[in-house]
């Protein structure tokens, strides 16, 4: 009898240093689902793809770029940077949803994610995991030097009688949809003139060959600080600090908030290790000095917001768009 314990107990004790060995048992660093944390997962373990749904040099790729280099030493990877631009950013966007949600494929996320779907693309929020905001462009709405609209309410008096010309940054654009949403607003006769960036949008303006023109904070402050635009209003709840004299279309009485933000997102569906490690990286960066230097001398606000607070913010934006762009 003591024998044939004794062979028992051998068995069960072999059994369970079989079971440890082979992951089987859950330790301190595994989740209760048999799932591993971001120390145990290693993740990452091989490079990172970056995807830009606009062309190297703009706003969206300066912002991603200077993300990166901040997130490479925290991640402790290469992260490859690779620009997808075309149809408006759909052509990323759509590329980012169809990729496999392990980490491996993140990228810069634009407004025009809550206002394609709206327009007849297939981009739906729903299919991405929004991990956090990093960045603010305010709407600038100005007009050329010479022009005879001296504040926002002059250019809202006359558009009211006779239709005036806002140049933009293309179809579908967030410079679009905020001169539809000025309109809507005031009640004035605004002709859409998009362009192939906010910069043809603006030179237009200067050139005189618009009535005004919406752009975003960085880009219109090259031209105002050049003395070739007069800023009519900027399009956020506060003063830009770089143009304290322009006041915000709400300071003349219209609710009025037009912003080409942007983040960081993935595939929807990341494994919550994966997700965690993203988002506290994410954090880190965009709130790092360097970053934030970047974006401020860009003319942009750095404005973070983690992933739950960004994911409302896209689903509420999503909602507004629908309202906006609804009815044209």
């Amino acid at each position: 009898m003591k024998t044939k314990l004794a062979t028992i107990g051998l068995a069960s004790s072999l059994a369970l240093v079989l079971a440890a060995c082979s992951g089987g048992g859950t330790t301190d660093g595994d989740t209760a689902a048999g799932g591993e944390t971001g120390a145990a997962s290693g993740y990452p373990e091989k490079d990172i793809n970056f995807i830009v749904q606009a062309a190297a040099g703009g706003g969206s790729d300066l912002s991603s770029r200077a993300l990166v280099s901040e997130l490479e030493p925290i991640l402790d990877t290469s992260i490859i940077v690779e620009n997808r631009p075309g149809a408006s950013g759909s052509t990323a966007m759509q590329y980012v949803a169809e990729q496999e949600p392990d980490g491996y494929t993140i990228g810069f996320v634009p407004v025009e994610i809550s206002m394609l779907g709206h327009q007849n693309f297939d981009v739906d929020p729903a299919n991405y995991d929004f991990l956090g905001q990093i960045m603010l462009a305010p709407g600038v709405l100005s007009v050329p030097v010479d022009s005879p609209y001296e504040t926002l309410e002059d250019f809202i008096e006359a558009a009211k009688s006779e239709e005036l010309s806002v140049a933009n940054s293309g179809a579908g654009s967030i410079w679009e949809a905020a001169a539809f949403g000025l309109a809507d607003e005031t009640g004035a006769q605004l002709a859409s003139v998009p362009f192939d960036g906010g910069a043809p949008a603006l030179a237009a303006a200067i050139g005189g060959q618009v009535d005004a023109a919406v752009g975003g904070a960085g880009e219109t402050l090259t031209a105002y600080n050049e003395g070739q635009v007069r800023p009519l209003a900027v399009f956020h709840d506060e003063r830009h600090p770089d143009m304290p004299d322009v006041p915000t279309a709400a300071e003349a009485g219209y609710d009025l908030e037009f912003g080409g933000w942007g983040g960081i997102y993935a595939p929807a569906g990341l494994p919550d290790d994966v997700r965690e490690t993203l988002e506290s990286s994410i954090e880190e960066a965009a709130n790092s000095d360097s970053f934030t230097e970047t974006i401020t001398n860009a003319g942009n606000l750095p404005v973070y917001r983690d992933s739950a607070e960004f994911t409302d913010f896209v689903n509420s934006e999503y909602e507004r768009f629908g309202e906006i762009l609804g009815a044209r």
